[in-house]
């Protein structure tokens, strides 16, 4: 098999091109002008190619090119294109442009496979319109109950329901789930957003486990007043219980004796939000991670008690919103040994990732594990965020072996 990583290269400098803010910066937000072109882009590249095209109620987008036993489960890969404001552009690409061109470069050395392939665009993996991510790989697995799903408000106002309607997505959400077996085995290619792979001159990263994400919204309310002349004693400030709870996450964290546990509060919003005014309310949302629940838990629930003691001391009130709490997934151990053999003459280490990914869901439902390439420095959600071409290409590669392997094993 040969990689036309030429190819591959321009249609990545294409898509990113498709975006709302300018280049090297790639934005492209669920539902979004910029968004809907890029499906629109995609899918003509897989009609071009002969593969066949569906969409579900949510926008995730399945190419399939026919196996030659029929009746058998089709082998899936792909990943996402939504990117983050002020993003790169290889997160998520690399996996759905890269599962194309695995799926091209069987076909143009006349490999023919037992099992169907298909190759899924995965709708909105980035929380960015709605605070929870892997939306369209949750409903796939049957993790997000659909009336729920439906009535995710962005920050405009507008639900799910409503922005999938004017989309032409249009259908049940119950539709949309995957019953476990579905397919013979899924796998994604990625960039490692970290810095192992390229720190110890490795060509391919063996993902055999995915942490676990947990996302809090937590609101502290106060009493406002002028900044002047309500003075310190008197005062409810809501923004210095925010504060104080951020810094109570990392003191938990860093205490964690999991090496793999990490918490970050990347949202606060004040309000009113002037500077002469005391906050009487803020907002936080909070992210913990680890690949091991108890010690993730230990992090929750020390938290959880932290949070009611501020809010206590400080005279506010506090109020906690779940967004997500998921477990970790475990990688099918015939997918890993298969991606072995098929990087067989590079450079591999099997590894885990902290970031998670729509494989954590997609390993509900079917034998799942991840091929990390590297990626400079560890850098991505940022403009500079890069990987090579030669490093692509031996991901691709790595990808289209597996499926071979993965057809002849499942």
């Amino acid at each position: 098999m040969r990689i036309d990583i030429e190819r591959l290269s321009a249609e990545i400098d294409e898509l990113s091109a498709i975006s709302e803010w300018p280049a090297p910066a790639v934005t492209r937000v669920l539902f979004s002008p910029e968004d809907m072109r890029a499906r629109a882009w995609f899918v003509e590249k897989c009609q071009a190619a002969g593969l066949s095209v569906r969409t579900d109620a949510v926008g995730n987008i399945f190419a399939r090119r026919e196996g030659t036993e029929p009746g058998l489960r089709a082998l899936a890969t792909g990943s996402h294109t939504d990117a983050i404001p002020n993003a790169g552009k290889f997160d998520g690409v690399v996996g759905v442009l890269g599962g194309l061109e695995a799926i091209r470069a069987l076909d143009e050395a006349g490999h023919q496979l037992r099992h169907p392939i298909e190759l899924i665009f995965f709708t909105a993996e980035e929380p960015t319109r709605f605070g929870i991510g892997c939306l369209g790989s949750r409903l796939l697995a049957g993790t997000l109950a659909p009336d729920q799903a439906d009535s995710l408000v962005d920050r405009n106002g507008r639900t799910l329901a409503e922005l999938r309607e004017a989309a032409n997505f249009q259908g049940a959400l119950g539709d949309v789930r995957l019953e476990p077996g579905h397919y013979a085995a899924f796998l994604e290619l990625h960039i490692e957003q970290g810095p192992t792979l390229e720190r110890e001159s490795l060509d391919i990263g063996v993902v055999e486990k995915i942490a676990a994400p947990a996302a809090w919204r937590v609101t502290f309310s106060g009493e406002g007043g002028h900044a002047g002349a309500v003075l310190m004693p008197e005062r409810h400030d809501a923004g210095l219980g925010a504060a104080e709870a951020a810094l109570a996450l990392e003191r938990f964290v860093l205490a964690s004796e999991s090496p793999d546990t990490v918490g970050t509060t990347g949202v606060v919003r004040l309000h009113p939000g002037a500077i002469n005014s005391i906050p009487c309310e803020a907002v936080l949302e909070m992210d913990i991670r680890d690949t091991q629940l108890p010690s993730r838990d230990l992090v929750l629930e020390n938290l959880d008690r932290a949070l009611h003691e501020i809010a206590a001391r400080r005279g506010l009130k506090v109020a906690k919103e779940t967004i997500s709490e998921d477990p970790p997934a475990t990688c099918d151990p015939r997918l890993l040994e298969a991606i072995e053999r098929a990087a067989a003459g590079l450079k591999s280490r099997r590894m885990i990732s902290r970031a998670y990914h729509d494989s954590l869901f997609m390993a509900r439902i079917a034998p799942t594990a991840m091929i990390f390439i590297p990626c400079r420095n560890g850098w991505s959600h940022r403009p500079d965020e890069f990987s090579s071409p030669t490093q692509i290409q031996r991901g691709v590669e790595v990808l289209a072996r597996t499926l071979v392997e993965a057809d002849a094993g499942f």
